[in-house]
């Protein structure tokens, strides 16, 4: 007789149940099971319509399921988002972002934001800046960024506090294709 051990078998870094959302009569999200493991890079795919981005948002706690359970690095979405919030980087579609702080002030703010320590921060900020070939504009405000540069600064931002799991929704539009490799 075989045996597993269970020692060996980690817990998902996203667990999904049951996930239905209703808006008026239309099914956005129907019935969503997903057991998605640490360490990988996941793609949800689909058609335009079809509760990607529905389904982002209630996995990351900012629009409540209509029934259904979430857990991301084992803790309940719902039952406490605030810890949840502190364990997930997330980059959303249509991002807004502070565009008059330069890129290096708009990490350094949102890491206050996060009660980080100021030197880690700045290392922080700096190793981002660096790997996602923004050091050349971290003085340049938001507002004078490219599009790819806009999406690399909020890749940054989302990966500031080093996250457990890390949320990207459409981490490519509008990104051209020599960024994209670097992203």
């Amino acid at each position: 007789a075989t045996t597993t051990d269970t020692a060996d078998i980690s817990p998902p870094a996203v667990r999904v149940r049951g996930l239905w959302k209703r808006f008026g009569e239309q099914i956005a999200v129907a019935g969503i099971d997903l057991d998605l493991p640490a360490g990988r890079f996941i793609g949800l795919v689909g058609p335009n319509g079809a509760g990607k981005t529905t389904t982002l948002s209630m996995v990351t706690g900012l629009l409540r399921p209509d029934s259904g359970e979430v857990e991301v690095a084992g803790r309940d979405v719902w039952r406490d988002p605030v810890d949840v919030k502190s364990r997930i980087g997330v980059l959303p579609e249509g991002l807004r972002l502070f565009e008059r702080l330069s890129g290096r002030e708009l990490l350094t703010y949102l890491g206050q934001l996060r009660g980080l320590p100021g030197e880690e921060v700045e290392r922080r900020a700096d190793q981002l800046l660096d790997v996602l070939d923004l050091s050349t504009a971290q003085h340049k405000l938001v507002i004078d960024y490219s599009t790819g540069m806009r999406k690399k600064i909020g890749l940054a931002a989302a990966l500031l506090h080093n996250p457990e799991v890390l949320f990207l929704d459409e981490p490519f539009e509008g990104v051209d294709p020599v960024s994209a490799q670097t992203i």
